[in-house]
């Protein structure tokens, strides 16, 4: 290829930043990154800083500059998506904020807790011929029930807060928090 007479010529690196638009600044940055080279000709620089704006571009210099433009695209795609998703989840009535679904659950666990506290009065007063010893039996097997709700619940939430922050680091997924696996609707 045969190249024009004052591209061979060798120019101060003002005069080709004023040649190709840019500050000073960013030609200086350009021969300290190694892009441009010293003593070389126009030509020479043309291409070389062609070929580092078309690989700028294309973003195969991610790793020189400390950002992939590509990866960072695809990562803000995947947070607008995911947003979105969490929208749409929220406006089906499928998702709440954990701290909301502690808060029912836990006044779920008292209202059943509360009735179940109730109980002995009540047997006392429906079966007053009831042996002390089948009362007892009954007050027990509630009272299992009743601490195993409790226990059940606190594991419940204490895992699906560990299972949030575990999606969170591992691509947002939903955890179950069920012992069966069929998610909170089996």
């Amino acid at each position: 290829m045969k190249v024009l007479p004052y591209l061979d010529a060798h120019i101060s690196q003002a005069e080709f930043a004023q040649m190709v638009g840019v500050s000073e600044a960013s030609i200086s940055k350009r021969v300290s990154d190694g892009v441009l080279t010293r003593g070389e000709c126009v030509h020479a620089w043309l291409v070389a800083y062609c070929e580092h704006l078309r690989d700028q571009a294309a973003g195969r210099l991610g790793e020189t500059l400390g950002l992939d433009l590509v990866q960072e695209r695809a990562g803000l795609a995947r947070a607008q998506r995911e947003s979105q998703e969490l929208k749409n989840a929220v406006a089906r009535g499928e998702y709440a904020p954990i701290g909301i679904l502690a808060d029912v659950l836990a006044l779920a666990s008292s209202a059943i807790v509360d009735r179940l506290d109730q109980l002995e009065g009540q047997l006392r007063k429906a079966c007053p011929d009831l042996p002390e010893e089948a009362r007892q039996v009954i007050l027990r097997v509630i009272a299992d029930a009743r601490n195993e709700w409790i226990r059940s619940t606190s594991k419940l939430v204490t895992s699906a807060v560990e299972g949030m922050t575990l999606a969170d680091d591992e691509n947002h997924a939903t955890p179950d928090i069920t012992d069966d696996g069929e998610g909170l609707h089996g």
